[in-house]
């Protein structure tokens, strides 16, 4: 399937779908990256965007959350499917996990743990 061309938002119509059309298809081909099977029942549904994006804004009001966005997307070509949403704060500004303790001094160090040591009491 060639996602690229599935996902064309040039020719989106409605204000909301086109307010969500760009991200919503980047999520989605992201999502067919991890799960070949759920690129499969896209491809397998015969439906367009076009009409994933309709469904998705079908009585949302004012606002929706991109989760929600995400949500029902995915839902529309795979019933039953969930989309976890992980959100992280970075104060430091840099992509490095922080570290585990800090040692006297600032010395970053790891927390190393055995799990030999777990299994004794």
């Amino acid at each position: 399937m060639d996602l690229e061309k599935y996902f064309d938002v040039s020719d989106i119509k409605g204000k909301y779908q086109q307010a969500i059309a760009p991200e919503t298809a980047k999520a989605l081909k992201e999502f067919c990256s991890q799960e070949k099977e759920f690129e499969q029942a896209i491809e397998q549904s015969e439906k367009t965007f076009q009409e994933c994006l309709d469904t998705v804004v079908k009585g949302i009001g004012r606002s929706i959350s991109d989760i929600d966005v995400y949500r029902k997307a995915v839902q529309f070509y795979f019933e039953g499917a969930e989309v976890q949403f992980i959100m992280k704060i970075n104060l430091c500004g840099n992509s490095e996990e922080p570290p585990i303790t800090v040692r006297k001094g600032g010395k970053k160090s790891a927390l190393n743990l055995s799990f030999d040591s777990l299994l004794d009491f």
